[in-house]
């Protein structure tokens, strides 16, 4: 030991020699002799050419060589229904075979996120980064630890063995936050990757993302000495083809800001997720991996690094067919208007093969409500204003065609959206045709109310604290505007103090709460709790990736005497509101939402109910035994019995393999181990010396336990071997 602890030193490798079980003070001796020759290696200067390094079991090395890197994405319970399933059933086997798969698939790293409002994220991180460490297969790869909470960080970062990666930190909160939480993940030793995200929101454009990401850079590495090789940029991959212009340059933007960040920020690397990209066209896993992997081409290209993928789910860009990869490449590079609507057309023709061609407008011979609806469904807003006046005359007021044909059209939209069968560019052109259907009708209500009317109701929607991300409600902006509703939208990271005070001053109908992250939960639950201490009678809607009906149900709505509504998408929220606001629906809308609120939180809670009996209950049923008159059988024998002359095949039936298992380290199922080629071959082959070994103790009559069932210990001093019952 000592000639190798000479050896180590010489080649400046360690700082700290010890010993662990079989030495004692007598060898720690003889290595404090053989360390002291030398000096401790000293740390090497940073460099900002250095190579990005991160760890599992083994070492993962970025270089200007490597290929793109692929980070796993499925061991996340916000992107995979899956996992978020198996997670909350706490089946956890199966969970790490969606993890070890992804590595089979490709994945150089795996991203885990275990944000859940109804989760103890922090206790699930711990607990599923401990058994990934005890499988080889996946631990051999770095762990991205990716939660939007820093006490789940935190946890993992406390979990995860080797060189892990933060996902994420950002400016968000300012610098004083942001240098706080650097120092920690430096301390740890991880690599960080930072959201292009400052106090101001999000970063869309080229020079936002270029300008928040030197200014991270600079912080890192200037402040805190980071190396520049551990930081990580992700500059936003948002959603293009979603109907608003302003949306369409995204693509564009996050390619060239990865060459000028590149360039401004030597030595670090980019990131990003790449499903966002694609999320107007959910539900055509044609489409989506076909944008997929012409984005990566291209931003590869550019200077992309890594990205949270599909490692399965990647299509190869050369085998895309030419029509399609002309028609993604128009949206991602937004060569031309019609970008969108040609990539929908393409969508809709892959969906249904063989199509029933119509003679054009013969749609126009159906009833004047039914013409409605297909105008709506359909984003055709040609002859909208023309059905409407088919129709005025079978209405006391403009508003009930709103609150009636249009709304129902509205509705059969947000449904097909729900189920996929339509896309958020459609769902956008179908509010415009509402717009217009609108803004015919409201000339007919101001004169019907006398002048007094100006909109259907007063809407406030926020992004709150702690959130920057506002794409979806943008959304919800556009859709509840071209439905005549006037809309005050006050923007990100909006403190509680700000919606409610303005929500009083404006006299607001609604309060619409966002948020994509999952703190975001904890913010809205404050929110309500303090509508109720201000005796607020507004509803309050629920929006965002991260909500759900059940954590509404459960932390949300307990906290707040007045309705609340997790709203699912943009395309629902029109019929949402105009059922709260009209009082011949309401009261049977409200009592719908509370009974699906209340069967939620009572299916939960007998979920919950794990039949634990209370102290005195269990004591009451107890076993009770008549010890002195009742009949107990005597056993054939007391005391220890010798047993010599067994076969192999009678004391082959008794052993439980499970402990020679993990003696020799081999974890996991008898059927995953016997199926698995390599471990499967050295189990059979340590089966076969281990019934050799039973083999030779019986034939040398060197048994002395009354029953095999376990293992065998080795004597070395009486040269026998004891086989215990009850190890």
């Amino acid at each position: 030991m000592c000639e190798h602890i000479d050896e180590w030193c010489k080649s400046g490798l360690v700082n700290i020699v010890g010993g662990c079980c079989g030495t004692d003070t007598h060898h720690i001796e003889h290595f404090v002799k053989a360390a002291s020759k030398e000096l401790p290696r000293n740390y090497r200067e940073i460099k900002s050419n250095d190579l990005s390094t991160f760890s599992g079991l083994e070492n993962f090395t970025i270089s200007p060589e490597s290929n793109f890197t692929m980070i796993g994405e499925r061991t996340n319970v916000t992107g995979s229904l899956k996992f978020a399933r198996l997670i909350k059933e706490e089946n956890y086997d199966k969970a790490l075979e969606i993890a070890l798969e992804q590595v089979q698939n490709g994945a150089n790293i795996i991203d885990v996120n275990m944000d859940e409002g109804l989760l103890d994220s922090e206790t699930c991180m711990s607990r599923f980064l401990n058994l990934i460490a005890a499988e080889p297969d996946i631990a051999k790869v770095p762990i991205m630890i990716d939660s939007s909470k820093w006490s789940v960080i935190q946890s993992g970062l406390k979990c995860v063995q080797g060189k892990a990666i933060v996902n994420s930190i950002s400016l968000k909160e300012g610098e004083e936050d942001f240098i706080e939480k650097a120092s920690e993940i430096l301390d740890y030793g991880a690599a960080v990757i930072v959201m292009a995200f400052d106090e101001k929101g999000q970063a869309e454009t080229i020079e936002r993302k270029v300008a928040i990401c030197k200014r991270a850079y600079d912080i890192l590495t200037k402040k805190l000495h980071f190396n520049p090789s551990d930081i990580i940029f992700d500059p936003n991959i948002l959603a293009i083809a979603t109907g608003i212009e302003e949306h369409n340059d995204f693509a564009n933007n996050f390619i060239e800001s990865v060459k000028i960040i590149k360039e401004k920020c030597p030595g670090a690397k980019i990131s990003g997720g790449v499903s966002n990209l694609s999320f107007s066209f959910r539900g055509n896993n044609t489409i989506r991996e076909a944008m997929h992997s012409v984005f990566l081409f291209h931003a590869i290209e550019a200077g992309m690094d890594m990205g949270i993928v599909n490692a399965g789910q990647l299509v190869i860009y050369d085998e895309i067919p030419k029509d399609l990869l002309i028609l993604v490449e128009d949206v991602i590079f937004n060569k031309n208007e019609n970008a969108t609507q040609n990539l929908i057309d393409y969508a809709e023709n892959s969906v249904s093969k063989i199509k029933t061609k119509k003679k054009a407008e013969t749609w126009r011979n159906k009833e004047p409500e039914e013409l409605i609806s297909y105008s709506l469904i359909n984003g055709i807003d040609k002859y909208i204003i023309e059905d409407i006046e088919k129709i005025r005359e079978n209405y006391e007021s403009a508003l009930e065609i709103i609150e009636g044909p249009l709304m129902d059209g509205m509705q059969i939209v947000g449904d097909l959206f729900g189920s996929g069968k339509m896309f958020l560019p459609q769902v956008v052109k179908s509010a415009r045709v509402m717009k217009k259907a609108v803004s015919h009708l409201k000339p007919f209500m101001e004169k019907e109310k006398e002048g007094n009317i100006s909109s259907r109701g007063k809407i406030i929607l926020a992004t709150v604290k702690g959130d920057v991300h506002d794409i979806g409600k943008n959304i919800v902006a556009i859709v509840l505007q071209c439905n005549n509703y006037e809309v005050i939208d006050l923007g990100v990271m909006v403190p509680s103090e700000k919606i409610l005070d303005v929500a009083k001053k404006e006299n607001a109908d609604i309060i619409g709460l966002s948020g994509l992250i999952t703190p975001s939960l904890d913010e809205m639950v404050y929110i309500a709790k303090e509508m109720k201490r201000q005796k607020f009678d507004t509803p309050l809607l629920i929006g965002g990736a991260t909500t759900s009906p059940k954590h509404t149900a459960l932390k949300i709505a307990p906290e707040y005497n007045q309705p609340i509504v997790r709203v699912r998408d943009a395309s629902r929220v029109s019929k949402v509101i105009g059922d709260l606001l009209n009082e011949n629906k309401k009261k049977s809308f409200v009592e719908i939402n509370e009974n699906k609120q209340k069967k939620l939180r009572t299916n939960y809670e007998g979920k919950k109910d794990t039949g634990i009996l209370s102290k005195e209950e269990a004591y009451d049923k107890r076993l009770k035994i008549d010890w002195k008159n009742g009949k107990i059988a005597i056993p054939s024998f007391t005391g220890r019995k010798h047993i010599i002359d067994f076969s192999i095949k009678e004391i082959r039936k008794y052993i439980d393999w499970t402990f020679f298992f993990k003696a020799w380290q081999m974890r996991g199922t008898y059927p995953r181990i016997m199926n698995d080629p390599v471990k499967g071959k050295i189990a059979k082959d340590l089966f076969t010396n281990a019934n050799n070994m039973l083999d030779l103790i019986i034939q040398k009559k060197l048994l002395k336990a009354n029953v095999a069932y376990g293992f065998w210990h080795s004597n070395s001093e009486k040269n026998d071997i004891i086989l215990y019952k009850d190890e």
